[in-house]
């Protein structure tokens, strides 16, 4: 046995993608991180090992323009460019690279946490240290910090450092939440272990082993969907655990969750009721995928209200958009549904101060343990939201170590400064503007080679019958006059009825308030243009939910073409036991856009957009559009004095209104984004002549940094498109310029 001492400025505990996100975060802002996780492989819940999809705030599609970006959307882009089966091997490799890519961090794998050094009061506690065991190394680690951020997902290390923390359901009493029981209890989400099949060509016969559970006796078939081709997360309610203690009882629940898989599989291979003949299991996990354990007291604790009401905190730090996704206590047993969902009407956000210990002064926390209540947590849960609390926590305790501060100090005294570091790496931020003052492009006067001002959809593909509402969503900015619709008249005359909608929060894309309606009468004949006059000039830009009146004696026309922050939706009516007006309103997938023409002309894609405003969606597209990619395009900053440009900092457009996934529960048809830029190069003015400073081709990030080697002084630099990954236009969503 060898007994050792690690010393880092951070020590991340816990290797899914809070704690991957958390240790990058810190690492990329210069500090010194040791990566402790007790698991072979990088990934947690994620992982080759157990296989779960990274779900977040799109909701498998739910939420317009919600997927993540900062590091956690890097993962995302580049795993659809390496993986596009799938695999979760080659996951593994995505998230194993992009942490050995960042030499400020020691990864230190299979390596088991067990021991903690801490002192002071009860109420003000410090943790000195934490040690692990290496499993198969025979290596005791000590491991020294200033701060410690607990992504264990049970909550080991603050559990050990007397953190205050809750197990199981509050009182609806307690926070006044309607989806809460009448009185607490120790009751959690329960564990998961998932399976994988093939087909193997030729017949396969399966003999079950004596534990397998006989599910005929069980009212799983009666109550549960089970088809022979499935596996993986369609079969994630297969799940055990929660009445009982997911951590402490975890082996007897791996047994019951075994025994039901087994059974599962005897039922599909040897009852006579699937067609599954060659079918075969490929694999059967072996870790528990747990949902829940503890969850951490900060100084804020998350709440139903503040998702289902989008409660607009002042230190936001992260945003999520999954539905309150509850499970029945008796989990695979339970004679209810699998799962229970509220939706918010679009992403709600994260406040920091869910983020530390309300009583251990250099904790951190991130992932399933942040502060929450159950109900609350049955959103937040998801690992592409635990991933942006990682960044979040990883960034914040970098920048408390840097500044010598505890992590309370800094949510009260530096928030800004937080907030403004996370956004200049492209951290998932909403609402919360570029007001960094050492960023030189907001000194600039930005122009262009042209942009995007006439908002126009005008070739149709088909014909869609007007049979239940239909609705576009618009940028407005700073003013909508009218609206043209390319409509068919089906009969002897009648009339074309719109309503214009705000849609409440900058960020949501469902209607809310009638601003402006139009009624105008139709002729019978095909293709005519017909003009709504819709006058609304907010105080600020904003989205508009244009919601076009069911008319049977009408269609309209669909296009395959569409613009940066245009949508397309018809209403659906779905049966449901409470209003989720997210829910009335389907993006229409056959199409990208109704025919239309808006009137005046737009602001909403002007070279300005690009420079000290918001990086991603937000009361509109929130970004340049230049003219059609014919010949390339340029945008343009220019300074009244020389500068000395030593860091170029560049966001293209991943379009994040399109749902990624790591394990494709469903397949997006692309390799790398369409919208971004693939070709460009940056240039220099110098004595009246542009100098090309650097050239990036076949490029597929979203965010790139780019670090000038001697550059000369200049008034005036530009990014020069030469061209994308289809789109026909060039996307900046931002540019920052550092001396």
């Amino acid at each position: 046995m060898r007994d050792e001492v690690v010393r880092s400025d951070l020590t991340v505990v816990g290797g899914g993608l809070a704690g991957v996100c958390a240790a990058i975060a810190a690492a990329r802002l210069g500090r010194s991180v040791a990566l402790v996780t007790n698991r072979p492989v990088l990934g947690g819940n994620s992982s080759s090992e157990v296989r779960v999809w990274v779900c977040g705030a799109t909701g498998h599609g739910i939420q317009r323009y919600a997927r993540e970006t900062g590091i956690m959307g890097e993962l995302f882009v580049e795993n659809q460019y390496r993986n596009p089966d799938g695999n979760p091997y080659y996951w593994d490799l995505v998230l194993l690279d992009a942490v050995r890519a960042e030499h400020n961090i020691r990864t230190f794998l299979n390596t088991d946490v067990r021991e903690l050094a801490a002192h002071g009061p009860e109420d003000d506690r410090r943790i000195d240290s934490v040690t692990g065991w290496m499993m198969g190394s025979e290596r005791r680690i000590r491991f020294d910090s200033p701060m410690f951020v607990d992504c264990t997902g049970d909550g080991l290390v603050g559990f050990l450092a007397g953190a205050r923390h809750r197990v199981g359901r509050e009182a609806r009493s307690e926070y006044g939440e309607p989806w809460a029981p009448e009185t607490a209890d120790d009751i959690t989400l329960g564990s998961t272990i998932l399976f994988y099949t093939k087909d193997a060509g030729h017949p396969v016969k399966f003999v079950p082993p004596s534990f397998a559970k006989d599910i005929a006796s069980t009212s799983i078939p009666e109550r549960r969907i089970i088809k022979s081709g499935d596996n993986g997360c369609a079969y994630w309610w297969i799940e055990f655990g929660g009445e009982l203690d997911t951590v402490h009882d975890n082996e007897r629940i791996r047994d019951e969750l075994w025994s039901v898989i087994y059974g599962i599989w005897d039922h599909i291979k040897n009852s006579g009721r699937f067609d599954a003949d060659t079918m075969t299991l490929e694999w059967v996990g072996a870790v528990p995928g747990k949902r829940e354990y503890r969850r951490f007291v900060g100084d804020h604790t998350l709440t139903q209200h503040d998702i289902l009401e989008q409660t607009p905190f002042e230190d936001r730090i992260g945003f999520g958009g999954w539905s309150i996704d509850l499970h029945p206590p008796g989990g695979v047993y339970a004679a209810e549904a699998g799962s229970k969902h509220w939706h918010p009407n679009g992403t709600y956000h994260i406040p920091l101060r869910c983020l530390y210990s309300v009583n251990v002064s250099n904790l951190w926390f991130a992932g399933r343990d942040i502060s929450a209540s159950h109900v609350a947590f049955g959103s937040t849960r998801v690992m592409a939201t635990c991933a942006l609390t990682g960044e979040a926590a990883g960034s914040g305790a970098a920048l408390a170590v840097e500044r010598g501060v505890t992590p309370r100090s800094l949510a009260r005294d530096h928030l800004t400064e937080l907030q403004q570091t996370m956004l200049r790496q492209d951290a998932a931020l909403l609402g919360v503007p570029n007001r960094d003052p050492a960023d030189l492009a907001r000194q600039a006067t930005v122009t262009c080679s042209g942009a995007l001002t006439r908002l126009v959809i005008e070739t149709p593909a088909e014909r869609v019958p007007m049979d239940t509402d239909l609705a576009l969503l618009l940028p407005v900015d700073p003013v909508i006059g009218s609206v043209e619709l390319l409509v068919d008249g089906l009969g002897d005359g009648t009339e074309l009825a719109a309503d214009l909608f705000d849609t409440g929060h900058p960020q949501n894309c469902v209607p809310a308030r009638r601003v402006a309606e139009a009624r105008v009468r139709v002729a019978p004949g095909d293709k005519q243009w017909l003009r709504l006059p819709l006058p609304w000039r907010p105080d600020t830009p904003q989205n508009a939910f244009l919601v076009i009146r069911k008319n049977p004696h009408l269609a309209l026309y669909g296009s395959g073409t569409s613009e940066p922050g245009v949508l397309c939706f018809r209403r659906v009516t779905v049966a449901r036991e409470f209003d989720q007006p997210i829910l009335d309103w389907r993006p229409d997938q056959a199409h990208r856009s109704w025919c239309f023409r808006m009137s005046p002309r737009t602001e909403a894609y002007g070279p300005g957009k690009a420079v000290g405003g918001y990086a991603r969606p937000y009361a509109g597209p929130q970004l340049w559009a230049s003219d059609p990619l014919g010949e390339e395009q340029w945008l343009q900053l220019t300074w009244p004095a020389p500068v000395t440009p030593r860091q170029v900092r560049l966001v293209f457009d991943d379009d994040v209104n399109d749902d990624l996934i790591n394990l494709h529960h469903h397949r997006t048809p692309y390799d790398v984004p369409p919208t971004l830029v693939r070709d460009f190069r940056v240039e220099a003015l110098v004595s009246d002549r542009w100098r090309p400073l650097v050239r990036c081709t076949d490029n597929r990030a979203r965010h790139r940094v780019l670090s000038l080697a001697a550059p000369p002084a200049t008034s005036a630099l530009r990014i020069v498109v030469e061209s994308t990954h289809g789109s026909r236009r060039a996307h900046i969503v931002s540019v920052r310029v550092y001396e």
